[in-house]
């Protein structure tokens, strides 16, 4: 079976492009947008769900448990890149690179101290995996799929890492070969019928 990398929903923050607080909230629409998220997935034969422990994650992370009748287990491994003193500035705000791989935000991480991070997540959820053989859905952020993908995964010849990873867009892995199956797919909310095995294609 899968691993299932979550970003949670649409925020107020997201939609004006600011650095996210903690307990930044869904918008309406990110509400919707997870609803639709658990529409998709209210097939699947999930044996967990694991989820960072912000608010905007949990909320995105409830109508999937909902539906597929789980727990939801939190951790702060999951968190999204600690950004500082940076959070709740808009990023037009800044005159510098705030993700440049040489910048270390204030009261933040690091781009190596994040990485290091999200290379538990994935032992972790490789670890989970060898206990089941059910999929494991991980509700994360932009920057933890990214590093997930980028750093411990296989994306098939001519696919490329998205510069930007949708609202609670779905990327599906082979946990025994760790093959990207689908990647950054937010079809649901386009209303699109998907395929139960891979829930959409690469």
């Amino acid at each position: 079976m899968n691993l299932i990398i979550v970003r949670h929903g649409e925020t107020v923050d997201n939609a004006s492009r600011t650095f996210q607080q903690p307990n930044s909230p869904l918008s309406s629409n990110g509400e919707q947008q997870a609803v639709l998220l658990a529409r998709r997935l209210a097939d699947f034969n999930v044996s967990k769900i694991i989820c960072s422990d912000y608010l905007r994650t949990q909320k995105t992370a409830a109508p999937i448990a909902s539906v597929l009748g789980l727990e939801v287990s939190l951790t702060p491994l999951l968190l999204e890149r600690n950004f500082g003193d940076l959070r709740g500035q808009p990023y037009s705000s800044l005159d510098f690179d705030p993700f440049a791989l040489d910048y270390e935000p204030v009261n933040g991480e690091s781009w190596s101290v994040f990485n290091h991070r999200a290379g538990e997540v994935w032992q972790n959820l490789l670890n989970a995996a060898k206990d089941t053989d059910a999929d494991i859905i991980a509700v994360t952020h932009g920057f933890m799929c990214r590093a997930l993908i980028a750093n411990h995964a296989s994306l098939p010849d001519g696919i490329y890492l998205p510069a930007h990873w949708g609202n609670t867009s779905v990327t599906m892995i082979d946990r025994e070969d760790h093959q990207v199956i689908t990647l950054n797919c937010t079809a649901h909310l386009d209303g699109h019928s998907l395929d139960r095995q891979t829930g959409g294609q690469v």
